[in-house]
């Protein structure tokens, strides 16, 4: 394509060369992958500014780049094109590389602290259950119909996303779901998609390592749905004291759903146990097997945007009762000993609470609940101590251990997570630093009817320590220490 094709949209500030003349190979944002003739967009990141990089790719071949700021050194023969925000502009220019993929697929977007990734990877499921190809852009994993790829951010940038849109496209996809991240959303990777609709779950302390405060935070997040056009939907959770926030200003059609007041789509919580609850959905009941009154909104988001999407109500419902919790969301194991493990990706304030009591609602007589957890390193440290209190006052022991310390020393994590503890919540923590051996530990003290709670990696697959991840599986720790095999899986 043409740079001048490329640039279609964008809002240019100024021009040196002549972009109708310029041939583009394909789109590079890292120096490191330019080849001949390809166009380099220089983005300035958080820890590494595209503008450094500009000399190194054109030695590399690129013949055409996008800046905020022209270079000191104009070389003859390079198109520079200078525009307000390299990122922004990404965004445009990746549409138009892949021929705008997001306007001939049903694209849905979830949002919010929590349920993203269970929201979107059950729309999929629940698609292709019912005979829709469809595809997913998710924490866990990305998919084009049942072809599996590995993830490697929640939200991808904008080439990734659009080359992924396009591909599924390719293999006849009608809908992709999709989590869209408040990094996503700042840093303009979903811009200039064209989205079906939105779905938003809920907002709690999370990311304030990033987002200056809880009111960009919130602010970020309603730029998503501020952007969705009229013909698109957008869905909240009434029950959210910010959840009507976030539909303020679209031009979305606007839905909501509640467990506790009026609303659009409606459940109720009937009964709970610890293989499943019976919810009623829109006055029909459905046993489910997944668990939580935080699951129950998941679930109702899932039914009221498969409707929204045109879907036969009964048929939502049919296949909501036979669906499975996503990878590392609440996976359950049971051994012959009667004794069962959770792994939960949990790792905010919120989501503690919501899983925890949970539990406590289900388990009875003199069951324990013994909880195992870390928190992560470079991350934002003010909910460390939070996030203890909230194990300690809802578990009879907590062994607090690594969950990808990063480049952060461990010991000085674990110090902030107890730094508030009172005698009491202190005569319940064990600190165990190793991981493995703080899972034996916890199965170790575990008796006929005790619960195992492993929280904060869930699906993942490793330790970062020190800029390497070294392989680490939750699950896979657990089953071991509780003597069960797969067959074992409930």
């Amino acid at each position: 394509m043409t740079l001048s094709d490329l640039l279609f949209g964008v809002t240019i500030k100024s021009i040196i060369g002549d972009i109708s003349q310029v041939d583009v190979n394909k789109i590079e944002f890292d120096s490191r992958n330019i080849n001949e003739s390809d166009l380099f967009i220089a983005i300035k990141g958080l820890t590494v500014d595209g503008h450094d990089y500009i000399s190194k790719s054109i030695e590399l071949g690129a013949k055409s780049i996008v800046v905020e700021e022209f270079p000191k050194e104009i070389i003859e023969g390079i198109c520079y094109v200078k525009v307000e925000s390299s990122s922004y502009s990404m965004s445009v220019i990746a549409s138009n590389y892949f021929d705008n993929p997001s306007s001939k697929i049903k694209l849905v977007g979830v949002t919010g602290t929590n349920g993203k990734t269970t929201i979107a990877t059950l729309l999929h499921k629940l698609f292709s259950d019912l005979g829709y190809v469809s595809g997913l852009l998710s924490t866990i994993e990305n998919k084009i119909g049942t072809l599996s790829f590995k993830s490697t951010h929640t939200t991808g940038d904008s080439l990734q996303i659009n080359k992924s849109l396009s591909e599924m496209i390719d293999a006849g996809c009608e809908y992709c779901f999709m989590e869209v991240s408040s990094h996503a959303i700042h840093q303009n990777r979903v811009s200039n998609l064209r989205f079906e609709g939105g779905i938003f779950t809920n907002i709690t302390h999370e990311h304030l390592d990033y987002h200056k405060d809880f009111k960009q935070y919130i602010s970020t997040k309603k730029k998503f749905f501020d952007e969705l056009d009229f013909s698109s939907f957008a869905i909240t959770n009434k029950d959210d004291k910010n959840g009507r926030i976030m539909l303020s200003n679209t031009d979305a059609r606007k839905i909501t759903y509640s467990l506790k007041s009026m609303a659009d789509y409606k459940c109720k919580l009937l009964e709970s146990r610890i293989d499943g609850m019976l919810l009623n959905i829109q006055n029909i009941e459905v046993w489910v097997n997944i668990i939580g009154e935080f699951n129950a909104y998941n679930l109702l988001a899932i039914y009221a945007a498969s409707v929204e999407l045109g879907l036969e109500p009964s048929k939502v419902l049919e296949r909501i009762s036979v669906l499975s919790p996503a990878e590392g969301r609440f996976h359950r194991v049971r051994n012959s000993e009667n004794v069962t493990g959770i792994i939960d990706y949990m790792h905010t304030p919120d989501a503690y609470k919501n899983v925890l009591s949970t539990i406590n609602n289900i388990r009875k007589n003199n069951e324990k609940l013994i909880m195992v957890f870390g928190c992560g390193g470079d991350r934002d440290a003010e909910k460390r101590p939070q996030m203890t209190d909230i194990a300690c006052n809802h578990s009879d022991k907590v062994i607090i251990t690594a969950d990808n310390p990063r480049t952060e020393d461990l010991e000085s994590i674990i110090n902030d997570m107890i730094s508030d503890l009172d005698p009491v919540q202190k005569k319940k923590v064990l600190v165990i630093t190793d991981r493995s051996q703080a899972i034996k530990t916890a199965c170790s003290l575990a008796n006929c009817g005790d619960i195992v709670l492993l929280a904060g990696k869930g699906h993942e697959k490793y330790q970062d320590i020190n800029g390497q991840k070294y392989p680490f599986d939750d699950v896979k720790e657990l089953m071991e220490s509780l003597n069960i095999n797969t067959e074992n899986v409930i």
